[in-house]
């Protein structure tokens, strides 16, 4: 469960333009606590963003149920000399689409399910820069043996 590793090395490995420049819940914390975006972008950030359970069935000693899990990736992106964002957009829309491509209908070797994009948006445009949230949703199941 929380599969912030797996996603935030699938990104790393299959988007160029963020190799190395992906950061963890703590990261993007850190920026908001100091509300002062990264200066060296395309950065993204992979964020946990919930668990929601499903059907459940226990019997025999073994319980199963049924879950969705959802990973938010934050990317900002800062066009140099656009301070209203203008061209940022132009620079953004490819980066986002390749997260896109990356994540969704792929799964870590022991999921149930596979990530399908559950929504993505701007979600701030700021100084210069502009914020995207993409949210991966991947069904997934708990097995726990009594």
């Amino acid at each position: 469960m929380i599969r912030l590793a797996e996603v935030t090395a699938r990104i790393g490995g299959q988007v160029t333009a963020l190799a190395g420049r992906i950061g963890t819940a703590g990261d993007f914390a850190n920026v908001v606590d100091r509300n002062q975006l990264p200066q060296v972008t395309p950065a993204a950030y992979v964020l946990p963003a919930g668990l929601s359970g499903g059907s459940a069935e226990a019997g025999a000693g073994m319980f199963v149920q049924s879950f969705r899990e959802t990973v938010s990736v934050v990317i900002v992106v800062r066009v140099a000399g656009d301070p209203t964002a203008a061209r940022a957009i132009d620079e953004a829309s490819p980066i986002v689409r390749s997260v896109i491509e990356a994540v969704a209908g792929w799964a870590p070797d022991d999921a149930i399910g596979i990530f399908i994009l559950a929504q993505a948006e701007l979600v701030g445009a700021t100084g210069g820069a502009l914020v995207f949230q993409i949210d991966f949703a991947l069904d997934d199941q708990l097995r726990i043996t009594a």
